[in-house]
């Protein structure tokens, strides 16, 4: 009878022997499979956010494309405004000649006013501190009756669209 029990106890332990490698291989999977989850989950959070960073970018383009939408045109148009500033500033003596720069400054005046409504805005210069955001220094000149670094004399008007600049102004500085 202790044979028999002897050799009950040698099957249970080889049994439990064999169970054991069967339930590391069970835990192994399991933590293996936990970890691909984990994984995949890690993955999907990334992917989302990204899409979402996305988006946004994508509507701050929009909106900054809406915003400036003009910039293109409005810079083909400042020559002609030079060009009628130009003509503008000649001086005449005859009276066709007068009511001829009236017509011409009527049409100036309505192209500023259309353009303005698009957004684009005249830059400051004369009298004002140079700031070489918005000016361009073409001269420098000493006048005492000023502080240094003022603009003395705008050469060329600059122009900025909302808050761009499209052209600086083109100034004489105190030196």
């Amino acid at each position: 009878m202790s044979e028999i029990k002897d050799e009950k106890l040698e099957e249970q332990e080889v049994e439990n022997t064999s169970e054991e490698p069967e339930q590391v291989e069970e835990v192994d999977e399991l933590t293996l499979a936990k970890q691909q989850v984990e994984e995949e989950q890690d993955k999907l959070i990334r992917l989302r956010a990204d899409f979402e960073n996305y988006k946004r970018r994508v509507q701050l383009d929009k909106a900054s494309d809406h915003k400036y939408r003009a910039q293109s045109v409005l810079m083909d148009i400042l020559p002609v405004l030079d060009n009628f500033e130009r003509a503008l500033a000649v001086e005449t003596t005859s009276e066709e000649a007068t009511s001829l720069v009236k017509g011409v400054d009527m049409v100036y005046r309505t192209l500023l006013e259309a353009v303005k409504k698009e957004g684009l805005e005249q830059i400051e210069a004369e009298g004002v501190a140079f700031d070489p955001n918005f000016h361009q220094a073409v001269m420098q000149e000493q006048d005492d009756s000023k502080e240094s670094g003022i603009v003395l004399q705008e050469l060329q008007k600059g122009y900025k669209l909302k808050d761009r600049v499209l052209r600086p102004s083109m100034v004489k500085v105190n030196e």
